[in-house]
């Protein structure tokens, strides 16, 4: 084999901070590769613990669920919703063909010939056609985040495969840093649009991503995750997992374990009252604002690109 991919799931910064998860398989992967042995990982089962379903209940797992609507109204302007879930878990059962077929607001030679190119199986009992592993009961979205990194220096050597190289040849070696920035705001844009969803489909979405992230988060928005450590779900889940402190003890020949967890939840808007209470809304504010002279400081120092008269 001439070549070998740089397959590369963490990145660790310094050596006194637990590495950065890169790789959402890394944090959760629960995808057709999956088999039972993964999919009862230590991230997998408290991911589900949180997701509420009763035991004994079949769930069906549906990767990269794209969801694309459009509600053309004469009197208002077109209103679009065009999004791709990371995993839907949801209930899955036998179901009668009328009933499928209210459900999904198709005409039944529509739908059947969806499901037989989704690989469901049919059955004929007293003239009426059932569906099997067809989803009911109520969902749960999952949004697996994780970091991304700045891009590295050729020069360096610190881009993702030379750093790779070096560390398989045993050299010293510097990986690219964290693009927090870039990573919260692709999260930013989309929290609250699909928690909205999930509550309008009598479901709920989770946010699974690391406490690395979590604590970047707090520090940086109006949003101080810590103030809503929660054992049930509400609104806005987010469900962070942790090494703890399983990066400095366990031998660098093992996987380090993922075995703490701790749940976020609360309401996507503040309550009317006269002290508001926190909520998830709180994203899209910073949690600071530098005095203005910091403002007139930074112009200062930059050139001016041009001028104009009115």
């Amino acid at each position: 084999m001439n070549r070998v991919p740089s397959g590369v799931c963490s990145i660790q910064v310094s050596e006194n901070m637990a590495p950065w998860i890169i790789c959402p398989r890394r944090l959760l992967y629960m995808g057709e590769k999956a088999d039972a042995n993964i999919l009862r990982g230590e991230t997998q089962k408290k991911l589900l613990e949180k997701c509420g379903f009763s035991k004994g209940t079949k769930i069906g797992i549906w990767a990269e669920a794209k969801v694309k609507y459009t509600n053309e109204n004469e009197d208002e302007d077109t209103a679009i919703f065009d999004y791709t879930f990371d995993y839907v878990l949801m209930p899955i059962g036998r179901i009668k063909q009328s009933h499928a077929v209210a459900e999904s607001g198709l005409e039944w030679n529509v739908l059947q010939k969806n499901l037989r190119e989704s690989g469901h199986t049919f059955a004929q009992r007293n003239r009426e056609i059932y569906i099997e592993d067809f989803p009911i009961g109520n969902p749960v979205i999952v949004e697996v985040m994780t970091s991304s990194t700045s891009g590295g220096n050729k020069k360096k050597r610190s881009c993702i495969p030379q750093a790779f190289e070096d560390c398989m040849l045993g050299k010293p070696h510097s990986a690219p840093g964290i693009n927090y920035r870039q990573v919260w705001a692709r999260m930013a844009s989309q929290l609250i649009v699909k928690s909205q969803a999930a509550m309008a489909w009598n479901g709920k979405t989770i946010w699974v991503l690391q406490d690395l992230l979590a604590d970047y988060i707090s520090s940086s928005t109006a949003l101080d995750l810590h103030k809503f450590i929660a054992e049930h779900t509400d609104e806005v889940n987010i469900l962070a997992f942790s090494y703890g402190d399983n990066f400095r003890h366990t031998p660098k020949s093992q996987i380090v374990s993922l075995d703490k967890a701790v749940l976020y939840s609360g309401p996507i808007r503040a309550n009317d009252s006269d002290n508001p209470q926190p909520c998830f809304q709180d994203i899209v504010l910073s949690s600071i604002c530098p005095p203005r002279e910091i403002f007139i400081a930074a112009l200062s120092k930059k050139k001016m690109c041009n001028r104009i008269s009115l």
